[in-house]
């Protein structure tokens, strides 16, 4: 992924890492992009979805709705280069706009493809039943810090389904703060703390040391 930022897209210069990316590299089926609020994280992650031609509120190429338009032009100045095997699926899920998302599946949805009526469901339940009903192998999944809804036992569920999917070819971008998502083996993390978009290990992440600290001095 690479480009230059066009004139709309001036006040990312205010973004240290955004700023500073030239190119980035997803070598591995999984990449997490790690560091503090307003690090520029869901920004990216949010203009390579909308770049690839998901619906910036989240769901499937065949969702096409809008809100609120508040996604940046950020996603007409990047390039993707993408793999001879293009994934069968793709899907943007993201925990800010999923009340929206589980409203649209259920307008869309006909005899032939029934709802999935999320919205009867808990917030929690209905979250991972999404994210469950559209992990494919050979897909390309954006995740916009889906551990938010989620209990640490279902973030385990989710972490087994996405190593699952892995596996099997497909590919994830994932926004997280969760140390638990955060700890599936072999996954590239990209911090955008200190002015720059570097690798970093799963010890040296904000999200790891905070938790640790926290649970071994609590008193």
């Amino acid at each position: 992924m690479e480009g230059c930022l066009p004139p709309e897209c001036a006040y990312i210069d205010s973004i240290p890492a955004l700023r500073s990316l030239d190119r980035l590299r997803f070598s591995q089926p999984v990449t997490f992009f790690v560091g503090e609020n307003g690090s520029g994280k869901s920004t990216l992650l949010e203009a390579i979805a909308a770049n690839y031609g998901l619906n910036p509120e989240g769901g499937s190429a065949n969702f096409h709705f809008s809100t609120q338009s508040t996604h940046s032009a950020l996603y007409r100045a990047i390039r993707l280069g993408k793999s001879p095997s293009r994934p069968q699926d793709a899907f943007f899920l993201r925990a800010e706009s999923f009340y929206n998302v589980a409203t649209k599946e259920e307008e869309y949805a006909d005899i032939a493809h029934p709802s999935a009526r999320y919205h009867q469901r808990s917030h929690g339940e209905s979250f991972l039943a999404l994210a469950q009903n559209n992990l494919r192998a050979n897909g390309l999944y954006i995740m916009d810090e889906p551990e938010a809804a989620l209990s640490p036992q279902r973030q385990l569920t989710l972490l087994a389904e996405i190593c699952r999917c892995a596996k099997a070819g497909a590919q994830f971008l994932i926004v997280t703060h969760s140390p638990i998502l955060l700890g599936l083996p072999g996954a590239d993390i990209y911090s955008f703390d200190s002015g720059s978009i570097h690798l970093c290990a799963y010890e040296d992440t904000e999200s790891y040391q905070v938790m640790e600290m926290f649970i071994n001095n609590r008193h």
